[in-house]
């Protein structure tokens, strides 16, 4: 271990680990299922697209949500309910009620091909954490037993490529930003935020993308099972 490089290796997880569109339309069929049930003034008021517009008007309004995007759905839902004529009471209780639907939803993923296998291993020789602008809790999977800690936008006050991220990530492993790489899919999140933190940063350029910016990744790839031996590669060339 002490002749290794890295110590620390960070990822992001939504459309890094797995594919997040499909998680999350799912996650708000579950709820509009749901809402027809035990609220159903709500969906014959409000459609899926009319939800989320109340969202992002919110987000504009809003700014102390900007980086609470849970807090931020249970009070679009809540303002939905009282416009569909619920009471603040009873707005409050099904809120909460349809977030909790929302996140079983949230977790229910499939991790892209080779990601578990990846992970056990690298594992065995490096710190794993994981770094999130997201509202997923990577230990409410099964994937979560490779990590020894997670940060998110929503515990930190702050988003990606904000530093507190990275400075979080190598203050719980610790260690110094030359021993810590970041795997993450956004240009901007995670390959801008980790260099400007002193990491390596490695791009999961799963659909073959162009480079745009003036800082690029340090290396990328496009299918997990190339991580391992990509990391190696790095290691040697520093070496």
């Amino acid at each position: 271990m002490a002749t290794r490089r890295y110590a620390l290796i960070t990822f992001d997880l939504d459309d890094t680990l797995w594919d997040v569109a499909p998680v999350l339309a799912r996650a708000e069929q579950r709820v509009e299922q749901w809402m027809r049930v035990h609220c159903p003034r709500v969906p014959e008021r409000f459609d899926r697209a009319a939800l989320m517009e109340l969202r992002r008007r919110l987000h504009r309004e809003r700014p102390d949500l900007q980086h609470r995007i849970s807090e931020l759905r249970i009070e679009a839902m809540r303002l939905a309910l009282l416009a569909a004529g619920h009471d603040e009471a009873s707005a409050r209780r099904l809120a909460a009620r349809a977030f909790a639907v929302f996140m079983e939803g949230r977790h229910d993923i499939e991790p892209f091909a080779g990601v578990d296998t990846v992970l056990d291993r690298l594992a065995r020789h490096y710190v794993l954490g994981a770094l999130t602008n997201g509202n997923a809790d990577v230990f409410r999977l099964p994937l979560g037993r490779h990590f020894r800690f997670a940060f998110s936008a929503e515990a930190l006050g702050a988003s990606k490529p904000a530093p507190g991220h990275f400075e979080a990530a190598l203050r719980a492993a610790d260690v110094t930003p030359g021993r810590a790489l970041h795997v993450g899919d956004h240009l901007e999140h995670d390959v801008l935020g980790a260099r400007r933190a002193g990491m390596t940063a490695v791009w999961f350029n799963r659909a073959g993308r162009e480079h745009e910016g003036n800082e690029p990744a340090h290396a990328e790839f496009r299918d997990f099972e190339e991580l391992p031996a990509l990391i190696e590669r790095l290691e040697r060339e520093e070496g």
